[in-house]
């Protein structure tokens, strides 16, 4: 496989390097015109995003725009200005093309563009699937500990927790492997199978997130079965500036201070980049339940950023990113008479923890270091009228997990993962409505392990796929859909320890043909209607097939089994939007069946109750991947009342609902292990886009978390337990802080769950360690109350 592969790199950049000649001699145009609103008023400083060759050009102070020579095709434009609707449109460039905009004044923004699922950018209301989109504004009105808790506020989309540090999203009740992250282009390859790993990427660094919910195994191939969360940080800004920004956040509940700095720059010549750095510290976080929590603290310290070129003939551009992170895994262990936390429990170093161990930002036993480094070639070229998108990118991740005190810097488990991603498309000019696409991606995977301890075996795995989507617009509909053929070879080494069999080496092969359609309907002005139908697959992974050990992070020894079959789900999904000047609303509802859905389970002891192994003087639970027929239903649902003239207001009330089944109790229990609670998110806020001479878009803002109560467990064996619901009352205001037109810097404060309600989260992981003996209750429980502060200060220069 792996001369296969490299045949097919060479291969490929000896076709892009003969068509490179060709795309510089394309024909070339220009997009030139002016922006104003419906009033005929100039709109100084709007943005133009030509999205398929990201370029973005701003209009000037009489609402002039030109941009820099294109290659002549049909391009994808989105016009935005701060207080209008987004105008997104088609625009064919031949030669000099003239071509002005007329942006309508709006309450809410009412479109968007996606670039996630589909073969290339496309208006969101075109796209068949459900899909939420996420910008940097938001982020930085967030006060969640983490990016992904940040998503979590999005219908349909959840976290399993390990504290403050570790979040892995769950889309629609499905998470790990199920879900697929990607990061400008690259698929995020980082031990994904543990769900106390987290996203290894900076999340200051991030400018948008795509979430896209559904079977996308389409476009990505195994493991986007729940969906997709796309991650995009490096965007060139507009040619002949520099921006930058210095990013500073304190969060008072763990003592948590982040630093961040960028700066990017555009020459006219077309030479961009981008180059950030970070500094994240935390002590152990707070409620008042538990005090502080023994060993959650982190530390986190980051560089990327890219350097490229934009032509008119596309853009190549060099991206790295260096993340390293350092965590530390509490363990919850109490004493029985008093129910504080235990330093080095099980050692001869057992100790109750004392206050200066407890307001300490030095790692202690056990901890985790975890380095990702990445390096990728994101290039698109134009081929007359077509387009070639080629991405390949190398990634390394290394995890360490550190549990002996006497030996704090030895690693006890050791996992290199060293992954190569490519993935190839080719876009056929837009022609009579249809819009195509041809690709092939994949990857190449080798792990290993470099301590003393092996939980899963090293194993090489050789994944690749190919694929065809069309879509066919006419005046309000669209239907798309495309089919896709996937092999996947997986090799487990087999090994020996004390002269037993610990891995039995194997080889698998898997096979698999996933597709979809759907069709999109713009019913009205106001009204869309969505309907789609997908096949998706996941190839078990190593830890399911023969995960054999303790589980630091997890308190558990895990089992796996070789003989897990491929999943494949069948998913249908219908949508309904509608947005008028007064309400919007939008509802989403899905229905997905699984075949062969693996889970894992604790294993009962023969002598009745749970099966307890003792590992180096240590109790864990055993616990085995198995399989069975399950299915998921649910919906989300967002109602948005901004009633006119008091556009300022917005009452925002998000709810989302997702239920699991097996086909056949299991130990008489049919629910999934591990659904998220249903949950409604009501917002009430005030934006103003002006207050006096100095403040610029002003907001202020209320909320109100419910979460319901978790009744639908997975009781079999034990495995999972009921969790009461609870509500978190939220608060939040911020505005940019100017003169003369210009910002100086920008203020956010939050205060999140202001009240200090003590609960724990269902899918909070550190829910099922220890029971404190002196209160009687189970496990730790969530962060109390929390102050955020940030300021970013930006700059801007030519």
């Amino acid at each position: 496989m792996k001369y296969i592969f490299s045949t097919l790199v060479i291969f490929t950049f000896s076709f892009l390097i003969c068509n490179f000649s060709f795309a510089q001699n394309a024909q070339r145009g220009v997009l030139k015109g002016k922006v104003s609103d419906e009033k005929g008023n100039v709109l100084a400083g709007a943005s133009i995003f030509i999205h398929d060759i990201r370029v973005l050009v701003i209009a000037d102070s009489i609402g002039l725009y030109q941009s820099p020579s294109v290659s002549q095709g049909n391009y994808l434009v989105e016009i935005t200005y701060q207080g209008f609707a987004a105008s997104i449109q088609h625009v064919a460039v031949n030669g000099e093309t003239i071509k002005d905009f007329v942006l309508l004044s709006t309450a809410v923004e009412q479109e968007a563009v996606t670039v996630t699922g589909v073969s290339s950018a496309t208006r969101l209301k075109r796209s068949p699937q459900a899909v939420s989109l996420v910008k940097k504004s938001e982020l930085m009105q967030s006060s969640a500990p983490n990016l992904m808790a940040a998503l979590a506020r999005k219908g349909g989309v959840s976290i399993v927790s390990t504290g403050p540090a570790i979040a892995k999203p769950i889309i629609r009740g499905l998470g790990s492997n199920r879900v697929v992250t990607i990061n400008d282009g690259i698929r995020q390859e980082g031990q994904q199978w543990g769900d106390e790993h987290g996203i290894e990427i900076d999340e200051q660094s991030v400018k948008k997130v795509e979430i896209l919910k559904g079977p996308s195994s389409l476009m990505y191939g195994s493991d986007a079965m729940a969906g997709v969360i796309n991650i995009l940080s490096n965007q060139p800004i507009t040619a002949g500036t520099i921006k930058g920004n210095l990013y500073s956040s304190y969060t008072d509940n763990n003592s948590t201070t982040s630093s961040y700095a960028d700066l990017s720059g555009h020459l006219l010549n077309g030479l961009n980049w981008n180059l950030y750095g970070a500094i994240k510290s935390a002590k152990d976080y707070q409620n008042k339940y538990d005090g502080s929590i023994l060993n959650s603290r982190f530390k986190e310290e980051n560089l990327g950023g890219y350097v490229g070129i934009n032509k008119a003939w596309g853009f190549s551009h060099l991206i790295i990113t260096s993340f390293n992170q350092k965590l530390g895994i509490p363990e919850g262990v109490r004493d029985a008479a008093s129910g504080k936390f235990i330093i080095f429990p099980e050692t001869q170093y057992e100790a109750i923890a004392n206050d200066d161990q407890l307001n300490s930002r030095n790692f202690i036993t056990p901890y985790q270091r975890v380095n990702h480094f990445k390096i990728a070639l994101d290039n698109s070229f134009s081929i007359g009228l077509h387009r070639l998108a080629a991405t390949i990118g190398y990634q390394r991740n290394q995890r360490r997990e550190f549990a002996d005190p006497d030996a704090p810097k030895v690693p006890e488990l050791y996992f290199d993962l060293n992954t190569i991603n490519y993935n190839f498309q080719f876009h056929l000019a837009q022609k009579n409505g249809w819009k195509s696409t041809l690709g092939m991606n994949g990857m190449q995977q080798q792990n290993r392990n470099k301590a003393d301890e092996k939980l899963i075996p090293e194993y090489n795995l050789f994944d690749a796929g190919i694929f065809a989507v069309t879509a066919k617009t006419f005046k309000q509909l669209t239907i798309s859909g495309g089919v896709r053929f996937d092999m996947r070879n997986l090799e487990i080494k087999g090994f020996q320890e004390n002269g037993e069999s610990k891995f039995t080496g194997f080889t698998k092969n898997y096979r698999n043909i996933s597709g979809s359609v759907g069709i999109a309907y713009e019913a009205s002005n106001t009204v869309t209607l969505k309907a789609n139908i997908a096949k998706g697959y996941r190839a078990p992974n190593a830890a399911e097939l023969s995960s054999n050990g303790a589980h630091e992070g997890t308190y558990r020894y895990e089992n796996g089994d070789k003989n897990l079959n491929v999943e494949n789900s069948y998913q249908m999904d219908a949508g309904l939007e509608i947005a008028t000047n007064h309400v919007s609303f939008g509802i989403s509802t899905f229905y997905n069946h699984i075949d062969n859905f693996i889970f894992y389970r604790r294993l009962a002891s023969v002598n009745g109750g749970d099966s307890i192994l003792i590992d180096n003087g240590t109790e864990l639970h055993a616990f085995k991947f198995s399989q069975a027929q399950a299915s998921l239903a649910g919906f989300e649902a967002t109602l948005d009342i901004h009633p006119h003239p008091l556009d300022w207001l917005h009452i925002e009330n998000t709810f989302s609902f997702v239920s699991g089944s097996f086909s056949n109790d299991i130990e008489g229990s049919k629910n999934l292990p591990a659904i998220p609670p249903a949950r409604l998110l009501t917002e009430v806020r005030g934006n103003f886009s002006k207050v006096g001479a100095i403040l610029k878009n002003f907001y202020a803002k209320v909320e109100v978390e419910a979460t319901f109560k978790q009744n639908r467990i997975f009781s079999a064996y034990n495995t999972e337990t009921a969790t009461p619901g609870y509500s978190l009352l939220n608060f939040g205001t911020g505005a940019d802080f100017g003169s003369k037109n210009k910002t100086l810097f920008c203020l956010y404060f939050s205060v999140n769950n202001i009240t200090d309600v003590a609960y724990q989260s269902h899918l909070s992981r550190l829910k099922y360690t220890d029971l404190n003996n002196a209160t009687n209750r189970q496990g730790i429980f969530n962060m109390g109350r929390n102050f955020t502060i940030k300021l970013n200060i930006p700059i801007n220069l030519k």
